[in-house]
């Protein structure tokens, strides 16, 4: 690859990294918020019907599984920047070819070619993590 396509990519995922920075902070407040009245005896919060409190158990789980995918998008997005500094970037980590671009420009933090992840997807590979988008 290119010191210009390194470049692209750099900024890009670093432009990623900052965005999911962002918006985990409002994912967090939203995973972690507690059912219940406030501190000053305010219970407006505070589900009135069985579903209700059913519907904020779901929301709640909901946002703690999405913060833990940002998560590791944002753990996939900084080791793709470590790769670029280290000159792997956009090469296969199991067979050593060069990523496609398209697959680079779908999901530039991807460490797999598309035959690679079907096939460590496919095998029950221990410890493949599948592209996240």
């Amino acid at each position: 690859m290119t010191r210009t396509g390194q470049d692209n990519y750099r900024r890009r995922l670093m432009d990623m990294a900052a965005r999911l920075q962002k918006d985990e902070v409002g994912m967090v407040d939203e995973a972690l918020r507690q059912a219940g009245g406030d501190a000053s005896g305010n219970l407006s919060n505070v589900p009135l019907h069985l579903a209700d409190l059913s519907t904020d158990s779901f929301e709640q789980e909901m946002n703690t599984t999405l913060l833990k995918n940002e998560r590791q998008i944002q753990r996939e997005v900084a080791e793709a920047l470590d790769r670029i500094e280290q000159g792997a970037f956009g090469n296969c980590e199991k067979c050593g070819q060069e990523i496609s671009k398209g697959r680079l420009e779908a999901v530039p933090y991807t460490r797999y070619c598309v035959d690679c992840a079907q096939n460590a997807e496919a095998e029950g590979e221990v410890g493949f993590q599948p592209t996240l988008l």
